[in-house]
């Protein structure tokens, strides 16, 4: 077969926020098919059967078709490279670990040149992923080898480097599920949860809320037992010891068997349990000493049973796992290191990286299994004899959900040992034989209060139903508001435009600044809070508007965009209370990006009213004809202006009950169906800004549609200055 033309990838562009393709964050690809324009899918041989060997996958793609195997229906009918692309760069990405299903591709007017947008959670995965699908999809139209393994291996590590780790991921998805936006603040895993004011922050499994005290607290065990014990906790008896002379004395006074831990470690290292002679005693001592930063050892009567963890959230406990011992049986030929990759490490929950919720066992690089070996008279370099059983942990693999199991006073206990420790969320470890009842029955006691802790063993328990966590932090974060919830959210308003866009944004600034609320505004003009520039340069782009959102002293927001910014980054908030559209612009202006006629210019202006809340308004211009058709889009409520009352338009959303802005005899009057209310001659308004009537209709409509006062929206009209404040 003859080779074909490359396909060229003319341009990449992450659209970070709302765009013409979908609510949420995208790749956009410029594709030139070149001469494949002539050779659809079903022309190409063995196209269709590279591509499922290489990517089964695919068959989980309803593509247009909306049912499984759909765009396998249409490969097999024949579809573009372009299309075909899209669905390899989901399939890939989804291979990788990282689960997405959004795609569309287009045509453009220019023949084999094609718009391809699909879905990421990261930039530089997105553009790795489509790198990657380009050389898969050239391979598989031109018949040659292709490396999947290695592939999907370097796209696999980018996502562990780059992408959320799975516990921040869950959060973050359960804070969707509520509609709350957002961001993430670093490339680690600090997120923002809501906007502005409204906002909080969390940090995998801790919160703006979590105390520092309580943390350091939770990182002294002898200060936690103390402190736990003081308010009725059981907790194992225990001392503090600094040499292993004195770990061995009293290990005898306290009892046979102990269990020995670093005062300041956590996860569980350096932890030795059921310590039965000096010798072990010893060992266990250094083994606590070298992991910890202090000189102390904890010495603690040992407690029989199984361990559990406890996640608390807030004031009660929302998950439960309970750990098991580890073990091998040996067959006369392997090592115990050996054992435990075939018997062990097998396992799919295992693995070194942040989504496994087990870890691998090295007996070579743990003190403590050596330690345990040791006490086995064996090493990890040893061959058990056939049948034998090799104890390899103890604890420490906790992943079995018990949560519907956990006694209410088990729970109590829990919940306290968080609140004494200073925590709002906490991995409580306790001891004991049956979950199901009183810890007092039992001599069950809690051995460890843990900041921070993992989620994974509760979101991807071995055994048991999952829970949902990140649900109850983002529950917990956001417990007030309406109707007792909140969705983090500020009012946030957009004004789309080329005419008065910019003046309008201010306007409307200011009226929420009379209003009382802390505003910002980014617009052509600058960067605003309340009525003070912070930055002369053009703020419309993606990240001046970031920068209203994090900011936690802003109560409320205005951002100005267009069509050429909506196109290039996307819009910068994912949702507006109130959205403005002043007119479409020109297509001259987004010719160079593909836009060529009113009606595509059309469906990048609608962008606006797409974000618009359903409790929230679009607020349009009645003077222009295509704006007025976006009113149909709107999910909100919509209120038209117009400097002419006679306005078809307005007489006839007038009847309908709407809500329409005019001016009548030089005054702004506000109509809401029969009901009118004459708000502000134009007379009290600055020459400079009455010499633009329709943006000051604009911003009374947006006044009017956010609930302000009448009073404070004439007040912010008449004060507007649109020099104050501005840099000279």
């Amino acid at each position: 077969m003859t080779k074909k033309q490359d396909i060229d990838i003319l341009r990449v562009t992450h659209l970070r926020g709302p765009n013409i393709w979908t609510y949420r964050p995208v790749m956009e690809a410029w594709l030139d098919i070149g001469e494949l324009e002539d050779f659809p899918s079903n022309t190409l041989p063995g196209l269709y059967e590279r591509l499922t060997t290489w990517l089964p996958g695919l068959i989980e793609h309803r593509c247009g078709v909306g049912e499984r195997g759909g765009f396998l229906e249409r490969l097999r009918d024949g579809t573009w490279p372009g299309h075909i692309l899209e669905h390899i760069v989901l399939e890939l990405q989804n291979l990788a670990g990282m689960k997405t299903g959004f795609g569309k591709t287009r045509s453009t007017a220019d023949r084999g040149i094609y718009k391809m947008a699909f879905r990421t959670r990261d930039e530089v995965v997105g553009r790795a992923a489509l790198k990657a699908g380009h050389a898969l999809i050239m391979a598989a139209i031109n018949d040659t080898p292709f490396d999947l393994k290695s592939t999907v291996d370097e796209l696999t590590d980018l996502v562990d480097r780059w992408c959320l780790g799975p516990s921040t991921a869950h959060i973050v998805d359960a804070a969707t599920e509520r509609r709350i936006p957002s961001i993430r603040l670093t490339e680690g895993n600090l997120v923002q949860l809501g906007h502005g004011a409204a906002q909080r922050r969390i940090w995998t499994a801790e919160t703006d809320r979590t105390s520092a005290i309580g943390e350091s607290i939770a990182s002294d065990k002898d200060l936690t037992k103390t402190l736990l014990a003081s308010c009725g906790v059981p907790v194992p008896e225990g001392t503090l010891v600094r040499s292993a002379t004195d770990a061995w004395e009293e290990a005898q006074d306290i009892g046979l068997p102990v269990a020995i831990k670093p005062v300041d470690g956590n996860h569980g290292r350096g932890v030795s349990l059921n310590l039965m002679n000096e010798a072990d005693i010893h060992a266990a001592y250094a083994i606590a000493s070298e992991e910890g930063d202090s000189s102390a050892v904890l010495v603690e009567r040992f407690i029989p049973g199984n361990e559990h963890r406890l996640l608390v959230v807030g004031q009660k406990v929302v998950a439960a796992a309970r750990g098991e011992s580890l073990w091998v049986v040996g067959d006369g030929k392997s090592s115990v290191t050996e054992l435990c990759d075939s018997q062990i490490n097998i396992d799919p929950r295992r693995g070194n990286s942040e989504e496994f919720p087990l870890s691998l066992v090295e007996p070579a690089e743990s003190d403590e299994v050596k330690l345990d070996l040791q006490r086995q008279g064996l090493t990890p370099d040893s061959i058990p004899q056939d049948g034998q059983r090799v104890l390899i942990q103890l604890n420490g693999n906790v992943a079995d959900d018990v949560t519907d199991l956990v006694h209410p006073d088990v729970a109590y206990m829990a919940a306290l040992a968080a609140r004494v420790v200073g925590l709002d969320i906490a991995g409580i470890d306790l001891v004991c034989e049956d979950i199901s009842r009183p810890l007092e029955e039992q001599r069950g006691a809690i051995i460890e209060v843990n900041a921070s802790p993992g989620l994974l063993a509760h979101i991807k328990p071995a055994q048991g139903q999952p829970r949902a966590v990140g649900k109850a932090i983002v529950e917990h974060l956001f417990a007030d508001g309406e109707s007792g919830t909140s969705i983090g959210r500020i009012p946030l308003i957009g004004v789309t435009g080329t005419r008065d866009a910019s003046l309008v944004a201010r306007l409307v600034g200011t009226v929420l600044h009379q209003s009382g609320k802390h505003t910002g505004v980014a617009n052509r003009d600058g960067l605003f809070l309340d009525r003070r520039q912070v930055d002369a340069r053009d703020s419309t782009r993606f990240d001046a508007g970031q920068r209203l959102l994090i900011n936690r002293t802003v109560q409320a927001a205005v951002f100005e965009s267009n069509a050429r910014t909506i196109l290039s980054e996307g819009l910068p908030y994912d949702r507006c209370l109130v959205g403005i559209v002043t007119d479409m612009g020109e297509v001259a202006d987004v010719e160079d990006l593909y836009v060529r006629d009113q009606d595509a210019l059309f469906n990048v202006v609608r962008s606006q009213v797409d974000v618009v809340l359903s409790k929230g308004a679009s607020v349009l211009n009645a003077a222009d004809a295509e704006v007025v058709k976006l009113a149909e889009l709107s999910d909100g409520a919509v209120v038209f202006y117009a400097l002419d009352e006679a306005s078809a338009v307005l007489k006839q959303h007038r009847e309908e009950g709407g809500r329409v802005v005019f001016v009548r005899d030089g005054h702004i009057v506000l109509a809401d169906g029969a009901n009118e209310t004459s708000l502000l001659s134009m007379s009290k308004v600055r020459p400079a800004t009455a010499s633009q009537p329709e943006a000051v209709l604009a911003a009374a409509a947006a006044g009017w549609a956010l609930d302000v006062p009448h009073d404070l929206i004439c007040a912010g009209l008449r004060t507007f200055d649109a020099g104050t404040g501005v840099k000279k």
